[in-house]
Order: C-alpha cells, then sequence, then structure tokens
C-alpha cells in the first residue's frame, strides 16, 4: 500500500513538472550540472534590485552549487535580454515581466528563481527642470531617465504615464544606466524625470535633487501601483534550456535562495563588507539609507507567487496593445520547482 502511495505521488510530482514546462524525469533526482560554465547577462549589477546576483557571487554560493559564472553587465535589462537572445547568454538576471512580452512574441522564456518580490523602482521629477510639477501629466513632451529603453523602469514609466493620459510617444526615453551615469543625467539637466532603482533614487531624494511621485521599493508602494504583488528580479532563460540543463538550473536557483537566506539576517555592515567598493557610488551613509529602503523588497525563498503574475499580466495589458491576456500562458512564463527544492535544502 505505501509503495502504491508513493508511486502515485511520484507520477504526480512528475505530472506538475511536465506542465509547468520542465522536464521532469532528469529534475526528481539533482546530479551535477548539466553545463558548469555559465553565461550570466544582468543590466546594471550594482543596483539593490540585483543584490542577490551579487552576493551569491560574492560569497563563492556558485561556486559551492559546481558551478562557473560569468557575469556580463549590461546598461539595462533589455540589453540583458537581447544576450539571451542573440546567444552570447544562458541565463539572465532580470525582470520578470520579459518572460510575457517575449511570450507575446511567440518565444518562450521562463523564470527559475526569483530575486525581488516588488520592483525596487521609483520615478522622481527634477526639482531645478520641472520647479512647478503637480500632475504626472506636466511630464509631457519631457526628457525622462530610464536605465534602458524597453526595460522594467521603462515599463513602470509607461503604466504610470498611461494612466495620466500620456501616450509613450509623448515623452522621450533616455537611456541612463543604474549608476553614476543616472546621476549626472539628472544633475546636469539632460533628463527632466527619472524611472530608476536604488541607490540612485534614494541618493538624488536625499539631496531634494528629484519629487519622489511614485514608489515601488516598499510592498504597499507596489500594492498601490500594481494592484497586487509585482514579482521583480528573477533569472530567467529559454524554455529548452530549463529541460535540457534541470542540475544546472537547480544549482543556479540554490545558489541564490542561498544568498537570499543570507540577505534575511544580514545587517548593514554585512553588506558594505560584501559588495564591491564602487556600488556605493562614494556615499557609505546613502547606500544603507537606501538599502533599508528596499530591504523588504527583496524576496524570501526564491518562490514567485501565482498572483504577482497575474498582476504583472494585467498591468503589461494595461499599456501595451501588444499584450493580449487571453493568449498567454503564465504556466509557462515560470517554474517554482527548483525554488522550492532549494528551499527546502536551505530551509530558506
Amino acid at each position: 500500500m505505501n509503495r502504491f502511495v508513493l508511486n502515485r505521488r511520484t507520477f504526480a510530482s512528475a505530472a506538475a513538472l511536465a506542465v509547468a514546462g520542465v522536464a521532469a524525469p532528469s529534475v526528481l533526482a539533482q546530479g551535477k550540472p548539466e553545463k558548469s560554465k555559465v553565461a550570466i547577462a544582468v543590466g546594471g549589477k550594482a543596483a539593490f534590485y540585483y543584490l542577490p546576483l551579487t552576493i551569491a557571487e560574492q560569497l563563492g554560493y556558485f561556486k559551492a552549487e559546481g558551478l562557473d559564472v560569468e557575469i556580463s553587465d549590461f546598461a539595462g535589462g533589455a540589453k540583458a535580454l537581447q544576450a539571451l537572445i542573440g546567444g552570447s547568454a544562458d541565463v539572465v538576471s532580470g525582470a520578470y515581466e520579459h518572460t510575457i512580452n517575449m511570450q507575446s512574441k511567440n518565444q518562450f522564456i521562463q523564470s527559475i528563481v526569483l530575486m525581488g518580490r516588488a520592483p525596487q523602482i521609483s520615478v522622481g521629477v527634477s526639482t531645478k527642470t520641472v520647479p512647478n510639477y503637480k500632475t504626472l501629466a506636466d511630464l509631457r513632451g519631457k526628457k525622462i531617465g530610464v536605465s534602458a529603453p524597453g526595460s522594467s523602469t521603462n515599463m513602470v514609466a509607461n503604466l504610470l504615464l498611461s494612466r495620466a493620459g500620456v501616450k509613450a510617444s509623448e515623452v522621450s526615453y533616455v537611456g541612463v544606466g543604474t549608476s553614476a551615469g543616472a546621476l549626472s543625467a539628472l544633475r546636469s539637466g539632460q533628463i527632466d524625470a527619472m524611472s530608476n532603482t536604488d541607490p540612485v533614487m534614494t541618493m538624488l531624494e536625499q539631496k531634494g535633487e528629484v519629487k519622489i511621485v511614485s514608489d515601488t521599493r516598499t510592498l504597499k508602494g507596489t500594492q498601490d501601483v500594481f494592484g497586487g504583488p509585482m514579482p521583480a528580479a528573477c533569472f530567467y532563460t529559454h524554455v529548452e534550456f530549463v529541460q535540457k540543463n534541470p542540475n544546472t538550473c537547480q544549482a543556479l536557483a540554490n545558489a541564490i535562495v542561498h544568498s537570499l537566506k543570507w540577505l534575511q539576517t544580514a545587517g548593514p555592515s554585512d553588506i558594505i563588507k560584501t559588495v564591491p567598493e564602487g556600488y556605493l557610488l562614494g556615499d557609505r551613509a546613502l547606500y544603507l539609507a537606501s538599502f533599508n529602503k528596499v530591504r523588504e523588497a527583496i524576496a524570501t525563498d526564491g518562490i514567485l507567487p501565482d498572483e504577482g503574475a497575474r498582476t504583472a499580466l494585467r498591468a503589461l495589458a494595461s499599456f501595451d496593445p501588444a499584450i493580449k491576456p487571453e493568449k498567454i500562458n503564465l504556466a509557462k512564463t515560470y517554474t517554482n520547482e527548483f525554488a522550492r527544492r532549494a528551499k527546502e535544502k536551505f530551509k530558506a
């Protein structure tokens, strides 16, 4: 009787994995990574948005899983996605919503572990070039800085402006990156507003250089903007890669969930000691103030909530006519199987 129950459970688990788009038989027992050298693309690695990636790299969690990772840093998430599509990257550390966007173009990519449970993106208006700002409609005809056109920062700006009746074609988007270049673009007057991540936005906010008009650095702020939980940074890759390299994907998920567990108890001094000096942008105090603002936005166990996937689809469809909700199969945009196994391994 026990053997029958066990077999039935094993069959059910395998079926669930198959539905998720993962090659069930080879996932049931993790072994040595099929691909030990993994090329990872990321858009703006110094941002807190990708802190779990940096922690996993700096503390040797990838190596502990038998992986030799090469991380290529791009100006924004859209550029990192291009690296995956072009074949120069195996995996992207990027925004979950790209999986939905690509499926609308009949290209299937899938999230394998979640790093952020809120976008951490805020929109600020320059107090110098738009001193009399009152509503988002005042940004019509203005230049708006984003990490890179087509990136998650661009998506948030599009969503907010569309609600205010401002079309994407009525503003000019300028790619400014996510670090020192973004700061100088705002301060020099090259842009009138900016949609970006921390620590950049907190630095500008605390010095009174921007007025924050929308904020998804907190779970409440994310709920206010999106009407539900909004998954953010994740590891995503081609569905075919997941099917052919389940042990590699498991190793990647393990490394990230390990770093998420570390981050749950890490203090400010631990963060300072671990991240590269250049990430601090010359101001340790402001860097730590930024970290405290976004801390709750970091995922805790790598699992992407089903409701979050629905929120992302609803948000994208609200301003992008190319996204047809009825034609998107959300079950194919993410799998939680690897994160669940990693959570069990590290008791995250």
